[in-house]
């Protein structure tokens, strides 16, 4: 019985440790070739777990998948695989070691054309993620795309389409790269993807008729930009803590018929920025039922803007709740919509009626925002005694009081109820219960060393007085 289970034991060492070996065994890809030249077309592929070096180009409409281990590394030379005609289903593989040299572009995954599919793939240390060129109804769905440790601007993008219309982006995770970027692209659903430490989480040129939904952008120089881009709904994004050197949140740029509903712009330098969007006399933009909380500056336009619909929307504890950018007005923009309006966290206003719209208009007039807006580098003395002092002397004098950049002729008394997509806070209560143990046990220890301490005799504390 013993040596039965003894023989049972190395028996299944030994298949553990061959398991672990071909793991991690190093091959050609001219094996994977071999075997895609073999193939039929639409025949499924399933690679034989292993480390296969070298470039790949597939030429086949075939499904190739790495069944979660095998890694196609091109050991740092060009782009390691790229997929040349349709109908190719790339699944459950590493991809690693791409070149860095920028006149090529190389790839973890380059496609030339579509449809193709790309799932459950993780990019590790490639200089651009997936690009696809002109590879129409297209979906990359559920990959992990990191970049090599490069600075911002020498980055590569972690997913780019150009002139690829009817795409599906959805359940990626882009990191340390430099932007998820849509180039000529239309009809594309961007939905549920994460996007943090990059320069510009999702960027938009040129792409119109294209819906960003659910999607978390954070801790990147800017969350969203739509450049030259129509049509566009952002819908339930959660943008937070974006702030690079422009720090936007959203930021629009010639454009028209954006909708931007039922998103969180939280902890950016600025929530919106918006720049002659719309750009034709005839389009709205509709910014609605948005939570803009804690960013320097909740909604940030340039004097030119017009046609904005401003509805709905929860301005809580923003350094600015809204500025003109180089300073200006907005009184071509409607901050009301039938009779609704913004809930804003500063308002100093009454709801006598209860009717949950406040009884005056919301219509701030800061001398220091205004000198602000022309001279940016007074934010210096932001929250300083100079600033009070100044909107101490526009009070005192009202002559010195700007006009309102904007009015809120019905604002709320209290915030509407948000579809948004909350944010999970990730609290812990292990450091206050350590701080509050740590605060009892010097406590304890003081009182117990005072205690111990001799009392001073009465006759020697009257002499230590006297003298």
């Amino acid at each position: 019985m013993v040596n039965t289970r003894a023989i049972l034991i190395l028996f299944v060492s030994c298949s553990l440790c061959m398991g672990a070996r071909a793991q991690t065994d190093h091959h050609s890809m001219e094996k994977i070739a071999q075997l895609i030249k073999d193939a039929a077309p639409g025949d499924t592929i399933l690679v034989p777990p292993g480390i296969y070096e070298g470039n790949l180009r597939i030429t086949k409409p075939i499904v190739l998948d790495g069944q979660d281990g095998a890694t196609f590394d091109g050991l740092g030379k060009g782009s390691v695989v790229e997929l040349t005609v349709a109908n190719i289903t790339l699944r459950n593989l590493t991809i690693r070691g791409s070149g860095s040299t920028v006149d090529h572009e190389p790839s973890g995954i380059r496609v030339l054309d579509g449809p193709v599919l790309i799932e459950n793939n993780h990019l590790e240390d490639i200089y651009f993620g997936i690009d696809l060129r002109q590879s129409p109804d297209s979906i990359i769905r559920n990959n992990t795309i990191v970049g090599k440790e490069l600075e911002l601007g020498r980055r590569g993008d972690g997913i780019r389409l150009w002139w690829s219309h009817g795409c599906i982006v959805e359940d990626n995770q882009v990191r340390e790269l430099r932007d998820m970027v849509f180039w000529y692209s239309e009809n594309l659903k961007i939905n549920r993807n994460r996007v943090s430490e990059s320069r510009y989480g999702l960027h938009f040129m040129y792409s119109h008729e294209t819906v960003l939904n659910e999607n978390e952008l954070t801790n990147n120089s800017v969350g969203i930009y739509l450049m030259y881009s129509n049509t566009i709904t952002l819908l339930r994004n959660r943008i937070v803590n974006n702030r690079g050197t422009s720090g936007y949140g959203v930021g629009l740029k010639d454009c028209d018929d954006i909708k931007i509903e039922n998103n969180v712009m939280l902890a950016n330098r600025v929530g919106v920025y918006v720049d002659n969007s719309p750009s034709s006399i005839d389009s709205v933009g509709l910014i609605a039922r948005n939570n803009f909380s804690f960013n320097e500056i909740g909604v940030l336009a340039t004097p030119i803007t017009h046609g904005n619909v401003i509805v709905e929307n929860v301005f809580i504890e923003n350094e600015e709740q809204v500025a003109v950018h180089g300073g200006g007005q907005l009184k071509l923009n409607t901050f009301s919509d039938a009779g609704v309006g913004n809930f804003w966290s500063d308002y100093a206003g009454f709801d006598l009626k209860g009717d949950g719209i406040g009884d005056s208009p919301y219509a701030p007039q800061n001398l220091f925002r205004t000198l602000l807006a022309r001279q940016p580098n007074l934010r210096i003395f932001v929250h300083s005694p100079a600033q009070q002092a100044i909107e101490f002397a526009s009070r005192a004098f009202p002559d010195l009081s700007p006009e309102p950049m904007f009015a809120d002729p019905t604002p709320l008394s209290r915030p509407p109820k948000l579809d948004i997509l909350e944010i999970p806070l990730k609290t812990s209560r292990v450091p206050m219960i350590l701080l509050s143990m740590g605060l009892i046990v010097f406590g304890t220890l003081s009182a117990w060393f005072i205690a111990r301490q001799a009392p001073l005799p009465l006759a020697e504390l009257d002499r230590s007085i006297q003298s």
